[in-house]
């Protein structure tokens, strides 16, 4: 699932590919706007902001996209066979004479003016890789429904920007709560350093191409891979810390993993 440090590895590849290169293809493959023509416009620059990627053009364009769940953008090199998935699944085309970048199954894709851009990310938290990033800001924002359950929390993209399911569910084994707690109880101590984490495994993942939150390695064999993450994607697996059975369970259609040893709280 592509979440705040994805996003912005995807940011740098379509950036770096087309930024300061003027467009040879433009084909935005959605009804609204497939009459739409970028081609003769120069990317300026392609960057993300919390789950969303803005591509920049000449004249005052932005194109916006949001990945959700399955949505990617690869790159290509002139003649290279594109492998992303299906042709039905494509929803845009920019090519330059260097590279071609292509999107696949892009639920949100909409051409709008660079001015207007706040009325697509201006609901956003600080994002926690961007420059606006504020921890204070964030904090209050985590806690400012009390009864609220601490994932849902920490997926509104209005309180931090860049958290998906897996840091959710992450963050919460870390904290030591179940994702069904409200916020209101956790420990005094704890929410701050929730937020301070929070910012610390997206930095540190980045500029990796496998996520880890346990400190485990790229280097690792195929075999241990799953011990890069404390939960998600581990159901029926020992936890890491306690031996426990990792637990699974299906929310709002998003598997949640939790270990029913070392997080306390409610269950759903």
């Amino acid at each position: 699932m592509p979440e705040g440090d994805t996003v912005l590895q995807t940011a740098r590849r379509l950036d770096e590919a087309l930024a300061g290169q003027v467009l040879t293809v433009s084909d935005l493959r959605v009804p609204r706007y497939a009459t739409a023509d970028l081609t003769g416009r120069t990317v300026l620059d392609v960057t993300a902001r919390g789950k969303h990627l803005l591509a920049r053009f000449q004249g005052g364009l932005t194109l916006h996209s949001h990945l959700r769940m399955e949505g990617a953008w690869r790159v290509y090199d002139p003649g290279e066979r594109w492998r992303g998935g299906p042709a039905h699944q494509i929803r845009a085309v920019l090519a330059t004479a260097e590279h071609t970048a292509v999107g696949y199954r892009l639920p949100v894709l909409e051409l709008l003016r660079t001015e207007d851009e706040e009325q697509v990310v201006g609901h956003l938290g600080p994002d926690l890789l961007g420059a606006d990033w504020d921890p204070d800001t964030a904090l209050r924002n985590l806690l400012a429904d009390p009864a609220r359950r601490l994932g849902d929390a920490l997926l509104d993209q209005r309180n931090l920007a860049g958290i998906g399911n897996v840091y959710m569910c992450e963050l919460c084994f870390m904290a030591r709560a179940t994702p069904w707690l409200p916020v209101g109880e956790l420990p005094p101590a704890v929410a701050p350093r929730l937020v301070t984490t929070a910012r610390q495994l997206l930095e540190a993942n980045r500029d990796r191409p496998m996520r880890t939150t346990t400190g485990a390695t790229a280097a690792m064999s195929r075999s241990r891979t799953r011990e890069r993450l404390f939960v998600y994607g581990r159901a029926g697996r020992p936890c890491l810390r306690c031996r426990t059975p990792i637990r699974v369970a299906d929310r709002d259609d998003r598997p949640t993993y939790w270990c029913p040893h070392c997080q306390s709280g409610p269950i759903s």
